[in-house]
């Protein structure tokens, strides 16, 4: 059997650091513990959840959950990640694919896709070198309606069977949630963070209390933390990947120069 060696999740946006020096660094230096920890654990794979933000699934193809399959990715290169092709791992993408069929998730498979800052940001660095492969996990919060946090925590739960039961013996595997936290996107609202709400939401999920996402409705979270806070959708998944375990909060800045909160947490699993 296959285990989840290590956990984390964090806010995929890195804007313009004027004037807001201090915090931009802090920003970067957490997400580059998170990295460390994620490489530490030795992974085979890394399965990073995101959203796409309307680069390569239109308005047209409104598709909710998706599972990037392809041996390698280029990224489209928005918020000015390099272009730099990383490995993908379709052995593993396609087996999960069938896996969630019995498990009443019908994932669509992708592969000519080039994933957008919401991957390819903490991937660039979290993955340093972009030597592990990477399987992308699409939950879809720009469509409407977006997957809930209840149906992506599910999820979770099926991936950590599917590593569990269906892969080889000592295969090794992270995950990365990315998106959230509180942002206003395009609405009267704009520019607002809800430090209170990321902040509580964050406790529940570094106390071992993940699963409580899942209660989450979308129009609590359109309310308390912005259409953009849908995105924590992805964070609910870790959480069903990684149950009743506890982590830390790795860094959070009230970022209202980029208009979001920003934040991540790492779980504390026995990656030995």
């Amino acid at each position: 059997m296959g285990k989840i060696v290590s956990a984390a999740a964090t806010s995929h946006t890195f804007g313009v650091a004027d004037g807001v020096e201090a915090q931009a660094q802090r920003i970067f230096d957490g997400i580059d513990r998170i990295g460390h920890a994620i490489l530490a654990s030795r992974p085979d794979v890394i399965l990073i959840a995101t959203s796409d933000h309307l680069v390569n699934f239109s308005l047209d193809f409104q598709i909710p959950l998706a599972v990037g399959i392809s041996d390698e990715w280029c990224p489209y290169g928005d918020l000015g990640v390099p272009r730099q092709p990383f490995p993908g791992h379709r052995e593993f993408a396609t087996a999960l694919v069938a896996f969630s069929a019995t498990k009443g998730f019908d994932l669509v498979a992708v592969e000519n896709v080039k994933p957008d800052h919401g991957l390819a940001m903490p991937n660039a660095i979290i993955n340093r070198g972009m030597h592990i492969p990477v399987v992308p996990i699409y939950i879809n919060t720009v469509m409407t309606p977006a997957p809930t946090c209840a149906r992506s925590h599910a999820l979770g739960k099926a991936v950590r069977e599917f590593v569990e039961t269906g892969r080889p013996a000592q295969e090794r595997v992270a995950i990365v949630a990315t998106g959230g936290l509180s942002h206003w996107i395009c609405l009267p609202d704009s520019g607002r963070v809800n430090a209170i709400w990321d902040l509580a939401l964050i406790e529940q999920i570094v106390t071992g209390r993940g699963a409580e996402l899942a209660e989450l409705s979308s129009d609590a979270i359109v309310r308390d933390g912005g259409n953009g806070g849908l995105e924590m959708a992805t964070w609910a998944f870790m959480a069903g990947t990684t149950g009743e375990s506890r982590g830390e909060m790795v860094y959070y800045e009230e970022m209202t120069a980029w208009w979001t909160g920003m934040g991540g947490v790492l779980m504390n699993l026995d990656g030995s």
